[in-house]
């Protein structure tokens, strides 16, 4: 007898026991920034034996890489993974939703529509729609849901019998998706959907996205990694510009930090595109500081600068045409306009302001040193000598065989080449090329 009740109790137990089931949410746009968080969420679950994994989807869609990204997460899950659609699971969000175990819909919600188009909502290339139809139809046959359907929600030339005709892209309410074997049922809440599922005494663990994955998630809105751009390339201009190191080259270390950082979290960035960048930013400065004139280092050095901020900017799809080509080319090409502009303008002013001036030597120096830096130095207004130094802007001239700090209005000026003393402010000599 006492053998007897050992045994109930000893299967009787995981009735009682609290089953873990973790929950995320997949709302507003999809974008690149998503994948990491649902990554996180998944392994999260898996570590701690989770009963299953709830993903409350409610979203018009958004981008397809990110959605590729965060199915084949979902596909690799160890774990039950559940789709509750919450009113609606559009483009995007069919693709995730048909990659889960189990799709459960709330009455009212939606799924399908799943055809790609660009950021001005016109339809893509047919590469593209291919590529989308054929995720969608293998993800649905992981799922052993219907592909013809799956198929039907990207190209509305596929004809399902008795569902749409051949001028309509498929999306399916509640109750046609329940029907149509697309979900697997429909309940008011997510109690019910747990109910549905037989996960007894629920622990719902509900898991937020976290400060790093919502900083990544905004640097890489193209608004703001364009502007990090901005800051790195304006931020290395005004360094080489100006003697010693500054303010300037930190921010712009700190931009292209966060810039490849973010991009290669969510994987538009790999090791390959930072190295190319940085061997371009090498041979740019090889060319300023060691090799004489400009020529193939400093050209090929712009190339791969230019070259390692466009490949991280575009999609890791299998997928290449204009059309994948053209968010990126619009995005580094305002990115570098806007840079090209702030340079000339600062070369142009900002020599003549007061914050140029803190940004160059100023101070005395020893005359035994061999340099000089009188108050007279207006006397000198007029003559000419040769540039010691490279000037960017500023560098050593030789006047009247003294060694003066001298700046020009801010163009470059080789070492060597005859110069002029056209004014002199205090301690502050500029100086221009001459024939």
């Amino acid at each position: 007898m006492l053998g007897k009740i050992i045994f109930l109790l000893f299967f009787s137990l995981p009735l009682f026991a609290q089953q873990k089931v973790y929950l995320a949410n997949v709302e507003g746009t999809i974008d690149l920034g998503l994948a990491p968080y649902i990554k996180r969420v998944i392994n999260e679950a898996e570590n701690n034996n989770a009963r299953a994994i709830v993903l409350k989807i409610n979203t018009f869609g958004g981008r397809v890489d990110a959605a590729t990204q965060i199915k084949d997460a979902i596909l690799n899950s160890k774990i039950l993974t559940v789709a509750f659609i919450d009113k609606r699971a559009i483009s995007a969000g069919a693709l995730i939703a048909l990659s889960c175990n189990k799709i459960i819909m709330t009455p009212g919600s939606s799924i399908g529509a799943s055809t790609v188009v660009n950021q001005q909502g016109k339809k893509q290339s047919e590469k593209y729609q291919s590529f989308m139809r054929s995720e969608m139809r293998s993800t649905a046959e992981k799922n052993h849901r219907p592909k013809k359907i799956a198929e039907g929600m990207v190209d509305e030339r596929i004809v399902v019998p008795g569902l749409v005709d051949s001028t309509q892209l498929i999306t399916l309410t509640a109750e046609e998706a329940e029907s149509h074997g697309i979900a697997d049922t429909i309940v008011a809440d997510l109690d019910e959907a747990l109910q549905y599922l037989n996960i007894n005494n629920p622990e719902v663990v509900k898991v937020n996205s976290n400060w790093s994955e919502d900083v990544v998630r905004f640097l890489n809105n193209p608004i703001i990694s364009s502007l990090l751009i901005m800051i790195g390339l304006v931020g290395m201009f005004i360094e080489i510009k100006t003697p010693g190191w500054g303010v300037a080259g930190t921010a712009a270390i700190i931009a292209l930090a966060l810039f490849f950082g973010a991009s290669y979290i969510v994987e538009l960035a790999s090791a390959t595109e930072i190295l190319i960048f940085l061997i371009g930013v090498v041979l740019l400065l090889l060319e300023i500081f060691v090799i004489p004139g400009f020529g193939i280092a400093g050209v090929l050095g712009i190339i791969m600068i230019i070259g390692g901020l466009f490949l991280s900017l575009l999609s890791d799809l299998p997928i290449f045409d204009f059309a994948s080509l053209t968010g990126a080319l619009t995005q580094l090409a305002v990115s570098l306009l806007a840079s090209l502009l702030i340079m000339y303008l600062l070369a142009k002013y900002l020599p003549k302001t007061v914050v140029w001036n803190r940004l160059i030597l100023q101070s005395n120096i020893a005359s035994k040193s061999g340099y000089s830096a009188k108050k007279d130095i207006r006397k000198l207004v007029g003559k000419t000598g040769e540039a010691l130094t490279d000037l960017r802007p500023s560098g050593i001239a030789t006047i009247e065989g003294k060694r003066i700090d001298v700046i020009t209005e801010g163009e470059y000026i080789d070492k060597g080449a005859r110069i002029k003393i056209i004014s002199a402010e205090g301690a502050k000599v500029i100086v221009k090329q001459i024939d």
